[in-house]
């Protein structure tokens, strides 16, 4: 810190609720990486901003900060009008990324996409792509380069050196109940994707049950935070408001969501997950004049699924990132059975229907959650997870049934389900024999600007 600012001064400022300066922010994220804050300080500091606020100024310094906290990735100065990538505030069964990364680069464009784990009910990209044999997700520099030569995109982790003011703050901000920070999402978000490259950002924020956000008011405020900052920091950036009252597609948990993945990659799968990557992946295509209008950027993201374009890039992905070439083909082609794992038939139950009528609500909070408890998910960030467990929905809202049909595949890692876990996924569904008002949209707005 300079000898002309303490943390005890910065403290009082921003108690008090007044602007910091960008030299200010900067000092005090150069003292949280250095370690010359103390963890009550930054805790301080935290709950400070949470409860005062950051101006539009404020969180562009911040983000500004944490960027420059540690390394920056770097690639050939020809790729600079084709980086490309996306972000999700999470969901369950999101596994949008590994269909629309590889939609992409089909498309012609360089994705170096850096994710995430999930922790509680909220699944991790990275957690999805370890269910495959040999996936690696630390990738040395040289190793991202290679894989956008070659493939196009890669999905990987963070690096040690790339913006570690994040990690410093995301710990604490999680023990100091400071978690939906706004100003700190914005900034915790955008300083990756500045530091991993980027220069064009299309963002999936959920509503609902079962997103971070409840209301559609708070998902706003966040949209255009998102791009007020991103465009001080000279990246292009599109929100699209997506629901997040039911599950994305039918299968959620790790290995199960890769299959369906690869289900979408043929050109297949559930109409909401082809839905929501052709959404995302047309609004890139007209930011970057590829299309002139949304429709046109969705049927080149279609054409490139059912071509088997993006399959091939999905492929050479994963042969990029330590799959071995003949896993990656016969996953590929279709022989996901010998290659995810997966529990034995006998850890399989599936809930039936409790009456007849139409399929009202499928309630996203409680699937994920009962998913979570089956072990696909964690409470703590180094925490094991089972890749095998999870659940296939056999109906979605909007279909008729009658009583005793199959409603949900549960698959679960011992001969055993677990009692309170079963009832909960029972509840999950509801039934009605009055469909009226049930209507499901999907993406509720896109948000340009």
């Amino acid at each position: 810190m300079s000898r002309d600012i303490s943390i005890p001064e910065l403290l009082q400022k921003k108690k008090n609720g007044d602007q910091l300066t960008s030299e200010e922010i900067h000092l005090f994220i150069q003292s949280v990486v250095t370690g010359m804050a103390q963890d009550c300080q930054i805790g301080a500091m935290l709950m400070a901003m949470y409860l005062k606020g950051l101006t539009d100024q404020e969180t562009v310094s911040l983000t500004t900060a944490m960027v420059h906290s540690g390394d920056q990735l770097s690639w050939n100065p020809e790729w600079k009008d084709l980086l490309v990538d996306k972000h999700s505030t999470g969901g369950c069964g999101d596994k949008i990324s590994l269909v629309l990364a590889p939609a992409l680069a089909a498309c012609g464009f360089k994705v170096p996409m850096i994710s995430g784990r999930g922790l509680e009910h909220t699944g991790g990209t990275l957690d999805k792509l370890e269910s495959i044999p040999g996936f690696c997700v630390q990738l040395l520099e040289k190793e991202m380069q290679s894989a956008l030569e070659t493939a196009g995109c890669f999905i990987a982790g963070p690096t040690a050196t790339l913006a570690p003011a994040d990690k410093e703050l995301y710990k604490r901000r999680d023990v100091t109940a400071t978690v939906d920070s706004i100003p700190l999402c914005v900034a915790s978000i955008i300083s990756k994707k500045v530091a991993e490259g980027t220069k064009t950002l299309v963002m999936d924020v959920k509503v609902g049950e079962a997103a971070f956000f409840k209301s559609e008011d708070e998902a706003r405020t966040l949209a255009s935070k998102l791009i007020k900052v991103s465009a001080g920091l000279g990246v292009q950036t599109r929100v699209a408001l997506t629901n997040m009252d039911s599950p994305i597609g039918r299968a959620v948990g790790n290995s199960l969501e890769v299959a369906e993945a690869i289900d979408c990659l043929k050109g297949k799968g559930p109409h909401d997950v082809v839905e929501l990557v052709a959404t995302l992946g047309g609004i890139v295509l007209e930011m970057k004049g590829h299309a002139k209008t949304l429709k046109e950027g969705k049927e080149t993201v279609l054409n490139v699924l059912n071509s088997g374009e993006a399959l091939e890039k999905f492929r050479l992905m994963l042969i990029c990132q330590g799959v071995a070439k003949e896993v990656a083909t016969a996953l590929c082609q279709g022989d996901m059975c010998s290659v995810l794992p997966s529990v034995p038939p006998d850890h399989i139950t599936i809930t039936k229907a409790y009456s007849s009528g139409t399929i009202t609500k499928v309630d996203a909070l409680k699937v994920a959650k009962a998913v979570w408890k089956l072990g696909a998910g964690r409470s703590k960030a180094d925490e094991p997870i089972d890749h095998r467990v999870g659940i296939r929905l056999l109906r979605m809202q909007g279909e008729k049934v009658k009583e005793g049909d199959g409603l949900i595949e549960i698959y679960h890692n011992s001969p055993q389900l677990n009692a309170d876990i079963h009832r909960q996924l029972e509840e999950a569904i509801l039934i009605s024999d009055n469909p009226n008002g049930m209507e499901h949209l999907l993406i509720i707005d896109i948000i340009r600007d």
